[in-house]
């Protein structure tokens, strides 16, 4: 039997943090620090555990408003020395990827982070999408995702379902990161799955449905 092929049209979207990566040992060190750097207390293993929204947000709460816009410049300059080669591929993310491309669909990644670190964690970990767009959260994900045609967006926070819903696109979560399956689907989500390992047998589903 030939391969299931599909329209190069297909484009899925997938959140980066907690959806692709574990991003958490790195941007734990990256705190550590920038806490050092700047004198100020941070708890790193608190911030480890709400990633998802912008920077800016975080370091709010923990320093001045005046100072954010320098504080966020120095953590991402620190970034790539002390966060990207902690980050790890979480659980069925390189497969998830490749599932959308044997098809002949595109895999895009769209985040909140900042896009020259976004694609650094890509290199380092050779995944290898068909583009990365950054610096984009919750609803303003859905510009990424219209632009480039997306009708699936793949995330774990319910930032990721109020994007891919402005989008248009199908909502497909993943609790791995720091909401739980039934607050997704309070938020709106279309899809819940246990982790992304699961991601190739739904896809597969998904497309055997819109071709019947």
């Amino acid at each position: 039997m030939a391969p299931m092929t599909v329209s190069p049209a297909l484009t899925v979207g997938f959140d980066l943090d907690m959806t692709l990566i574990d991003s958490r040992p790195g941007i734990r060190a990256c705190w550590a620090e920038l806490s050092t750097r700047t004198g100020t207390y941070v708890d790193a293993d608190l911030v480890v555990t709400r990633l998802g929204p912008p920077l800016e947000e975080e370091i709010g709460n923990w320093f001045p408003a005046g100072e954010i816009p320098a504080v966020a410049a120095l953590y991402r300059e620190l970034y790539p020395a002390f966060a990207v080669g902690g980050g790890l591929e979480m659980p069925g993310a390189r497969e998830a990827v490749a599932a959308v491309q044997a098809v002949g669909g595109r895999a895009i990644v769209v985040t909140a982070k900042w896009e020259p670190n976004a694609r650094l964690h890509m290199d380092h970990l050779d995944l290898r999408p068909d583009a990365v767009i950054g610096n984009l959260w919750a609803e303003q994900k859905a510009r990424a995702l219209r632009e480039h045609g997306a009708s699936v967006y793949v995330g774990d926070h319910i930032g990721d379902v109020l994007g891919a819903r402005a989008a248009g696109a199908l909502s497909v979560t993943v609790p791995t990161g720091p909401i739980s399956a039934q607050e997704l689907r309070t938020a709106g989500a279309d899809v819940v799955l246990a982790d992304l390992t699961e991601f190739p047998a739904w896809l597969a589903g998904h497309l055997g449905e819109a071709d019947s």
